[in-house]
């Protein structure tokens, strides 16, 4: 583990220059913690993710050790994501009801898969639901935001819990962790190449450009109620693709 960074001759200078820098950083804390809610229900609250990440920021201030040649701000953000993400992981704050509802739509997906024997059109997993179409997407609207940014799946009681949790930090390098997120990302890669093309480039936009449902609903030409559904579906999609490869972690994107 990283020694804290300060002088040797630290002191009430050296504390002086710790709190510094947990005051210049600490905007960069509300801006991360907005991002993550944003994609989260309203009855997640900001200033409890605020909260969550300035511990971050502290660990990451104490920790931080230039000799690694990371700048501060850099290795403040990932102490900062991760000390929010980990808060998260210990609520609960998306309804038993709204995750089974997902697994639902999950299992729908994979049933029209396999009796269409491809890719089955949002019509028809209503169908498969036994739902109209209307409804569907009442039942889309509801289940997003289950996912955060972390791959998550649905166990058998409907209670969520985050894949990367097996998974390795930077902090450990197991060889058989890596394979195991090796593993997963190629199942991601060759899950999202299958999904239609619309819904690929939402969850890019929304994932890799980090754009807002509103933000993308500009760029492709779309009501932002629709980049929603598609958001939503997608992620349930890859759910229920990698479930069949990886049934007891069946995992999709935040």
């Amino acid at each position: 583990m990283p020694k804290p960074y300060c002088r040797p001759d630290a002191g009430e200078a050296g504390t002086e220059e710790r709190e510094r820098r947990i005051l210049y950083h600490l905007p960069q804390v509300r801006l991360i913690a907005r991002r993550i809610r944003d994609r989260l229900p309203e009855s997640v609250s900001l200033e409890d993710l605020v909260s969550a990440g300035i511990v971050g920021l502290i660990a990451a201030v104490d920790l931080y050790d230039p000799a690694h040649n990371v700048k501060l701000k850099t290795y403040a953000e990932h102490r900062i994501r991760g000390a929010i993400l980990d808060s998260l992981r210990g609520l609960d704050w998306a309804p038993r009801q709204r995750r089974k509802k997902a697994k639902q739509i999950e299992f729908a997906i994979s049933r029209a898969e396999q009796r269409l024997h491809r890719i089955p059109g949002e019509e028809e997993i209503a169908a498969e639901m036994g739902v109209d179409l209307a409804e569907y997407h009442r039942w889309l609207v509801e289940v997003q935001g289950l996912n955060i940014g972390s791959l998550e799946y649905t166990g058998k009681d409907g209670e969520g819990k985050g894949l990367l949790e097996y998974l390795s930090d930077d902090q450990e390098r197991l060889p058989s962790r890596i394979v195991e997120r090796s593993q997963l990302e190629q199942l991601l890669s060759d899950a999202i190449r299958k999904i239609p093309p619309m819904e690929r480039t939402v969850l890019g936009l929304y994932y890799l450009e980090e754009l807002t449902l509103r933000e993308i609903a500009q760029v492709v030409d779309l009501h932002e109620s629709r980049i929603s559904h598609l958001k939503s579906q997608a992620i349930l999609r890859l759910r229920a693709d990698i479930r069949k490869i990886w049934p007891n972690q069946a995992g999709g994107v935040m």
